[in-house]
């Protein structure tokens, strides 16, 4: 069960009011009434298209004059919604009449809005089908997973980069470290998806290392890009910010120290 509150002006932060005339209209007789309040709310403004809804609790209501005064609160764990959204799914709300979009009224719904929410706004994610990606996330707090070209020439530079996340309290990995699947394409992905920060080292503009950086964007993960020259960071990229190093004594020194200060600032953030 949920209460539904629909006016056609802004909802006044924290509190409003609706005409009793207006209280209860489209709600099935049969419902039971009282503690209405411990149930939660889906606050909207008239329309069918980019309108906001949000959801939350009424916290105190009590009839005042012509009005229902009541105060609320917003669930800041439940995203906006767009009222098109809600009237592509009217049935599932139980509003099926077109005209309750565009009059202020206070209602109730037999119906359990989560649900219904989880069923139908909040998306599933993508599965993509070149390697598999669980339904849900477990990142490690710890983790940085590390991409870069597999060649002895970088030997030195992962050992440096893992000094770097030692001084954050970070933990380094590489997918060459790890076989758990047939696919090295599997062990990567896995990777980058457990890791809470992905070191990506573009020198030599290595193509695994760009598609490595394109699949930690999409999962939505701190990127901290490397390069040895600038011409090896793509185009499409260098409006981020980098770490430029060269690849000798001094420079991987330098590299330890600029690193370290980024991870530390994304390990504390």
């Amino acid at each position: 069960m949920f209460n539904l509150l629909m006016q056609y002006q802004p909802w006044d932060p924290g509190r409003d009011t609706v005409p009793v005339s207006r209280v209860f209209e489209y709600t099935d007789e049969s419902i039971a009434m009282p503690r209405l309040i411990e149930h939660p709310c889906l606050f909207m403004r008239e329309g069918t298209e980019d309108e906001v809804a949000y959801v939350g609790y009424i916290t105190r209501a009590k009839i005042s004059g012509q009005d229902v005064a009541f105060e609320y609160a917003v669930d800041s764990e439940v995203p906006p919604l767009l009222n098109r959204t809600i009237v592509e799914n009217k049935i599932s709300f139980d509003m099926p009449e077109s005209f309750e979009f565009s009059r202020t009224h206070w209602a109730v719904k037999d119906v359990d809005l989560y649900r219904v929410l989880l069923r139908l706004v909040r998306p599933r994610r993508q599965r993509p089908t070149a390697f598999s990606i669980p339904e849900h996330e477990k990142i490690e707090a710890e983790l940085v997973a590390v991409m870069m070209p597999f060649d002895p020439g970088f030997d030195e530079v992962y050992k440096d980069i893992q000094e770097a996340a030692g001084t954050a309290g970070l933990r380094c990995r590489r997918a060459d470290e790890i076989w758990e699947a047939p696919a090295i394409i599997q062990d990567v992905v896995s990777l980058i998806d457990r890791a809470r920060v992905v070191v990506c080292d573009c020198s030599n503009r290595n193509p695994n290392v760009f598609y490595e950086v394109g699949i930690a964007h999409t999962l939505g993960r701190e990127v901290v890009l490397l390069a040895q020259r600038d011409a090896d960071v793509p185009f499409d990229l260098r409006h981020l910010r980098y770490i430029q190093y060269r690849n000798n004594p001094e420079g991987r020194k330098t590299l330890v120290g600029d690193l370290g200060k980024r991870l530390q600032a994304i390990a504390t953030a």
